[in-house]
C-alpha cells in the first residue's frame, strides 16, 4: 500500500509534508526527499570529511559540506550550471 502522505524533518521549525492526493505540482519538491535521505545516511557529510578542506578558515563563508550539497542538489534539480541560484545547504 502506498502512503497518502509522508512527513519530512522540520525546516526552520516548519512542518514539511508530502501529500500525494493531487493538486498543484512542483518539480523542485524532490530536493526535500533527497535532502532527507542525505541527512539520514550522512553521505554528503562523509564525502566532505574525506575531501578535507585546505582553505584558510578565516576566508571561508561556507563549509565544504554545504558547497558539496549545493552542487549535488543543484545537479539533481537540473541546474547543471547553477544559474538558478539554489541556496547553500548548511
Amino acid at each position: 500500500m502506498i502512503p497518502q502522505s509522508f512527513q519530512f524533518s522540520s525546516v526552520k521549525r516548519r512542518k514539511v509534508e508530502a501529500d500525494f492526493s493531487g493538486g498543484d505540482i512542483t518539480s523542485n519538491a524532490g530536493i526535500l526527499l533527497l535532502s532527507e535521505i542525505d541527512r539520514k545516511i550522512g553521505l554528503s557529510r562523509s564525502v566532505a570529511r574525506a575531501m578535507g578542506d585546505g582553505r584558510r578558515k578565516a576566508s571561508c563563508e561556507h563549509s565544504v559540506e554545504g558547497l558539496l550539497k549545493q552542487r549535488v542538489y543543484a545537479l539533481a534539480l537540473g541546474y547543471e550550471d547553477l544559474n538558478g541560484n539554489p541556496p547553500i545547504f548548511n
